[in-house]
């Protein structure tokens, strides 16, 4: 009997993947959409695939005219091509992931993969972490040579890769800051429903909260919080600097709320407009305690006071005595010691001598 091997189902070459959107980054152009790593049966380890684009005269006139200085005085161009790589899932918006052993050649250059790999787990090599790709400085910015990308990795059971090429216009944190004041400020009145919320008892609760401090400090740079934001995911009334996060995230991006670690995407940022209220109206405090009806009061630090004692003290020859009133004290003791004392403290005068 002749059994036939069944066919293996090939991966789209386009398949219908969308990409997460990056808030440091607005997409301007599609140079390659979404297109399938599928595994090849002649190769049967290391997989390979070639990708073509090119670019038009005004692409490249928009990368030519966008180089600009960056911090640390290198020159850098602020419109790239944007490699990117994710699972070939079309169920839901893909992060970057790398397929195992990925190498990338443009124009027959190596592209150095930026980070370090983890080290090796029990044997298993470990994958990287994906990230965007800037791959501008090896591309030739002519719209009459096109361009060519390599791409090698290492197949995986049950796993399908998908790759795409973005012209793309990379942001800073004051652009994004800026962005996020536009979106406007939540109505101080929402945090004050949430206050009462969670001050609101509960019945199945032994212990009855009916305040809440919160500080106006930035958990991040212990500092005096100026945009006070949250993520409308977290569940807390701590606030931190918008400013300050995004910065942050500018260099790293990993987007956890400093409060409470969980995730706190750039689209989920919001400004809250009571804070806002709060930091206007005390300047002078770094705490405040909120009531159960909503309102709120500044958290001073106590003043601590110092007693001093008012009993007289005699010193004679180095000697402190403490006389009080009734103490039984001898009178006549008392009354020729104290001229003694005074003399002991008059300057001694010197007498020449022959």
């Amino acid at each position: 009997m002749n059994l036939q091997q069944p066919t293996p189902l090939m991966p789209p070459v386009h398949p219908d993947v969308q990409m997460k959107p990056l808030p440091f980054y607005d997409v301007l152009d599609v140079l390659i959409k979404p297109s399938s790593l599928g595994a090849s049966t002649a190769q049967r380890y290391h997989q390979e695939k070639h990708f073509i684009f090119a670019l038009t005269p005004q692409q490249v006139r928009e990368v030519c005219i966008s180089r600009d200085f960056l911090p640390g005085g290198r020159r850098d161009y602020m419109v790239q091509i944007q490699l990117r790589f994710c699972l070939s899932e079309t169920s839901c918006l893909q992060e970057d992931n790398y397929p195992n052993s990925l190498c990338i050649k443009v124009n027959g250059k190596l592209f150095p993969l930026p980070g370090f790999a983890p080290p090796p787990k029990n044997g298993i090599e470990q994958k990287r972490p994906g990230r965007p790709l800037n791959i501008t400085s090896l591309v030739r910015l002519s719209s009459a040579v096109p361009n060519q990308i390599s791409v090698t990795w290492a197949q995986e059971i049950g796993k399908t890769y998908s790759m795409s090429v973005y012209l793309v216009r990379q942001l800073t944190s004051p652009l994004l800051l800026q962005r996020l004041r536009m979106k406007g400020i939540r109505n101080p009145d929402h945090s004050r429903a949430l206050i009462k919320e969670k001050l609101t008892a509960d019945p199945d609760s032994e212990v009855a909260t009916t305040s809440l401090r919160v500080s106006l400090m930035c958990p991040l740079g212990k500092m005096r919080l100026t945009v006070p934001c949250r993520a409308v995911t977290c569940s807390h009334l701590q606030c931190f600097d918008a400013a300050l996060y995004l910065q942050m995230n500018e260099k790293k991006p990993t987007w956890i709320c400093p409060v409470c670690d969980k995730k706190a995407t750039y689209e989920s940022l919001i400004i809250d407009g009571l804070f806002l209220e709060i930091l206007n109206d005390c300047s002078d405090v770094d705490e405040i305690k909120f009531q159960e009806d909503g309102t709120w009061c500044p958290m001073r630090p106590k003043k601590e006071t110092v007693k001093v004692s008012s009993q007289p003290i005699t010193k004679i020859e180095g000697k402190d005595f403490l006389w009080t009133p009734g103490s039984g004290f001898n009178q006549s003791v008392l009354a020729l010691l104290i001229p003694l004392s005074h003399n002991l403290t008059q300057p001694v005068s010197r007498q020449n001598t022959t």
